[in-house]
Protein backbone atom coordinates (compact mmCIF):
# COMPACT_ATOMS: atom_id res chain seq x y z
CA UNK A 1 0.00 0.00 0.00
CA UNK A 2 2.61 2.73 0.94
CA UNK A 3 4.78 1.46 -2.36
CA UNK A 4 1.72 2.65 -4.43
CA UNK A 5 0.98 5.62 -2.54
CA UNK A 6 4.91 6.87 -3.55
CA UNK A 7 4.64 5.71 -7.13
CA UNK A 8 1.03 7.76 -7.35
CA UNK A 9 2.87 10.81 -5.96
CA UNK A 10 5.54 10.48 -8.03
CA UNK A 11 3.35 9.58 -11.04
CA UNK A 12 1.50 13.51 -10.04
CA UNK A 13 4.78 15.16 -9.46
CA UNK A 14 5.84 14.11 -12.49
CA UNK A 15 2.67 15.36 -14.41
CA UNK A 16 2.76 18.51 -12.72
CA UNK A 17 6.31 19.28 -13.81
CA UNK A 18 5.75 18.18 -17.15
CA UNK A 19 2.81 20.37 -17.65
CA UNK A 20 4.70 23.53 -15.72
CA UNK A 21 7.81 22.80 -18.25
CA UNK A 22 5.74 22.66 -21.53
CA UNK A 23 3.45 25.41 -20.18
CA UNK A 24 6.46 27.97 -18.97
CA UNK A 25 8.12 27.22 -22.36
CA UNK A 26 5.07 27.58 -24.29
CA UNK A 27 4.42 30.92 -22.93
CA UNK A 28 8.23 31.79 -23.66
CA UNK A 29 7.49 31.09 -27.07
CA UNK A 30 4.55 33.16 -27.44
CA UNK A 31 6.36 36.11 -25.68
CA UNK A 32 9.43 35.59 -28.06
CA UNK A 33 6.46 35.85 -31.10
CA UNK A 34 5.07 39.34 -29.90
CA UNK A 35 8.72 40.61 -29.56
CA UNK A 36 9.72 39.38 -33.02
CA UNK A 37 6.36 41.55 -34.07
CA UNK A 38 7.46 44.39 -32.75
CA UNK A 39 10.46 44.37 -34.38
CA UNK A 40 8.53 43.69 -37.44
CA UNK A 41 6.26 46.54 -36.82
CA UNK A 42 9.79 48.91 -36.10
CA UNK A 43 11.31 47.20 -39.45
CA UNK A 44 8.55 48.77 -41.28
CA UNK A 45 8.73 52.60 -39.77
CA UNK A 46 12.49 52.89 -40.01
CA UNK A 47 11.65 51.72 -43.37
CA UNK A 48 9.63 54.86 -44.19
CA UNK A 49 12.45 56.81 -42.10
CA UNK A 50 14.99 55.65 -44.20
CA UNK A 51 12.47 56.88 -47.51
CA UNK A 52 11.76 60.48 -46.28
CA UNK A 53 15.12 62.08 -46.72
CA UNK A 54 15.01 61.36 -50.74
CA UNK A 55 11.71 62.81 -50.75
CA UNK A 56 12.29 65.81 -48.74
CA UNK A 57 15.38 66.44 -50.97
CA UNK A 58 12.79 65.41 -54.45
CA UNK A 59 10.69 68.02 -53.42
CA UNK A 60 13.39 70.55 -52.45
CA UNK A 61 14.41 71.35 -55.66
CA UNK A 62 10.84 72.00 -56.52
CA UNK A 63 9.41 73.79 -53.84
CA UNK A 64 12.13 75.65 -52.34
CA UNK A 65 9.96 78.03 -50.62
CA UNK A 66 8.34 75.38 -48.90
CA UNK A 67 11.01 75.11 -46.31
CA UNK A 68 8.25 75.11 -43.08
CA UNK A 69 6.86 72.22 -44.65
CA UNK A 70 10.42 70.63 -45.28
CA UNK A 71 11.69 71.28 -42.16
CA UNK A 72 8.36 70.06 -40.20
CA UNK A 73 8.88 67.14 -41.96
CA UNK A 74 12.42 66.60 -41.01
CA UNK A 75 11.79 67.29 -37.22
CA UNK A 76 9.15 64.89 -37.08
CA UNK A 77 11.72 62.38 -38.63
CA UNK A 78 14.10 63.34 -36.20
CA UNK A 79 11.93 62.56 -33.01
CA UNK A 80 9.68 59.82 -34.47
CA UNK A 81 13.51 57.95 -34.49
CA UNK A 82 14.66 58.98 -31.44
CA UNK A 83 11.92 57.19 -29.47
CA UNK A 84 12.97 53.15 -29.02
CA UNK A 85 10.42 51.08 -27.45
CA UNK A 86 12.15 48.16 -25.74
CA UNK A 87 9.58 44.86 -26.69
CA UNK A 88 10.11 43.49 -23.03
CA UNK A 89 8.60 46.74 -21.26
CA UNK A 90 6.01 47.46 -24.08
CA UNK A 91 3.46 49.56 -21.27
CA UNK A 92 0.64 51.22 -23.12
CA UNK A 93 2.10 54.41 -22.17
CA UNK A 94 4.97 53.94 -23.89
CA UNK A 95 3.34 52.38 -26.68
CA UNK A 96 1.25 55.65 -26.88
CA UNK A 97 4.05 57.73 -26.90
CA UNK A 98 5.69 56.14 -29.66
CA UNK A 99 2.34 55.90 -32.18
CA UNK A 100 2.32 59.58 -31.17
CA UNK A 101 5.87 60.22 -32.58
CA UNK A 102 4.82 58.11 -35.82
CA UNK A 103 1.28 60.21 -36.00
CA UNK A 104 3.42 63.14 -35.80
CA UNK A 105 5.45 62.32 -38.79
CA UNK A 106 2.36 60.88 -40.64
CA UNK A 107 0.74 63.90 -40.48
CA UNK A 108 4.20 66.26 -41.93
CA UNK A 109 4.21 63.50 -44.85
CA UNK A 110 1.13 64.29 -45.38
CA UNK A 111 1.40 68.15 -45.67
CA UNK A 112 4.66 67.55 -47.91
CA UNK A 113 2.32 65.22 -50.24
CA UNK A 114 -0.53 67.80 -49.98
CA UNK A 115 1.85 70.55 -51.69
CA UNK A 116 3.10 68.73 -54.09
CA UNK A 117 -0.16 68.93 -55.91
CA UNK A 118 1.03 73.13 -56.91
CA UNK A 119 3.68 71.55 -58.74
CA UNK A 120 3.18 70.00 -61.64
CA UNK A 121 6.60 69.17 -62.77
CA UNK A 122 7.09 67.83 -59.47
CA UNK A 123 4.11 65.32 -60.00
CA UNK A 124 5.75 64.27 -62.96
CA UNK A 125 9.42 63.65 -61.90
CA UNK A 126 9.90 59.97 -61.98
CA UNK A 127 12.17 59.93 -58.60
CA UNK A 128 8.98 61.76 -56.50
CA UNK A 129 6.59 59.28 -58.36
CA UNK A 130 8.76 56.96 -57.46
CA UNK A 131 9.48 57.75 -54.05
CA UNK A 132 5.70 58.32 -53.49
CA UNK A 133 4.74 54.87 -54.56
CA UNK A 134 7.56 53.35 -52.23
CA UNK A 135 5.79 55.09 -49.29
CA UNK A 136 2.21 54.19 -49.95
CA UNK A 137 3.64 50.72 -49.95
CA UNK A 138 5.11 51.07 -46.81
CA UNK A 139 2.62 52.98 -45.15
CA UNK A 140 0.47 49.49 -46.07
CA UNK A 141 3.60 47.80 -44.59
CA UNK A 142 3.00 49.26 -41.82
CA UNK A 143 -0.65 48.98 -41.21
CA UNK A 144 -0.09 44.97 -41.96
CA UNK A 145 2.81 44.61 -39.53
CA UNK A 146 1.54 46.21 -36.76
CA UNK A 147 -2.15 44.19 -36.89
CA UNK A 148 0.00 40.82 -36.97
CA UNK A 149 1.61 42.85 -33.55
CA UNK A 150 -1.60 42.73 -32.15
CA UNK A 151 -2.68 39.39 -33.27
CA UNK A 152 0.31 37.88 -31.43
CA UNK A 153 -0.36 39.83 -28.39
CA UNK A 154 -3.34 39.52 -28.43
CA UNK A 155 -2.80 35.39 -28.45
CA UNK A 156 -0.18 35.97 -25.57
CA UNK A 157 -2.37 38.16 -23.39
CA UNK A 158 -5.01 35.40 -23.66
CA UNK A 159 -2.63 33.01 -22.87
CA UNK A 160 -1.35 34.06 -19.79
CA UNK A 161 -4.99 35.09 -18.67
CA UNK A 162 -6.79 31.45 -19.41
CA UNK A 163 -6.92 28.85 -16.14
CA UNK A 164 -4.25 27.25 -15.51
CA UNK A 165 -1.81 29.19 -17.74
CA UNK A 166 -2.38 32.46 -15.35
CA UNK A 167 -0.89 30.44 -12.50
CA UNK A 168 2.27 30.37 -14.46
CA UNK A 169 2.17 33.56 -15.95
CA UNK A 170 2.09 34.67 -12.65
CA UNK A 171 4.75 32.92 -10.79
CA UNK A 172 7.22 33.59 -13.84
CA UNK A 173 6.12 37.48 -14.43
CA UNK A 174 4.37 37.24 -17.93
CA UNK A 175 2.71 40.19 -18.13
CA UNK A 176 0.25 41.57 -20.45
CA UNK A 177 1.46 43.28 -23.66
CA UNK A 178 -0.13 46.59 -24.67
CA UNK A 179 -2.00 46.93 -28.35
CA UNK A 180 -1.39 49.29 -31.08
CA UNK A 181 -4.74 51.58 -30.84
CA UNK A 182 -6.14 53.86 -33.11
CA UNK A 183 -5.06 57.48 -32.57
CA UNK A 184 -7.32 60.33 -30.87
CA UNK A 185 -9.72 61.73 -33.44
CA UNK A 186 -9.18 59.02 -36.17
CA UNK A 187 -13.04 58.36 -35.69
CA UNK A 188 -13.94 61.34 -37.27
CA UNK A 189 -13.15 61.64 -41.29
CA UNK A 190 -11.45 64.20 -42.24
CA UNK A 191 -12.99 67.24 -43.73
CA UNK A 192 -11.96 67.53 -47.74
CA UNK A 193 -12.85 71.07 -49.34
CA UNK A 194 -12.33 71.79 -53.51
Amino acid sequence: MKKTSTIIIIVVIAVLAIWAVTGYNGLVSMDEKVSNQWANVETQYQRRADLIPNLVNTVKGYAAHEQETLEGVIEARSKATQIKVDPADLTPEKLAEYQAAQGQLASALGKLLAITENYPDLKANQNFLELQAQLEGTENRINVARKNFNDEANKYNTAIRRFPRNILAGLFGFEKRAYFEAQAGAETAPTVEF
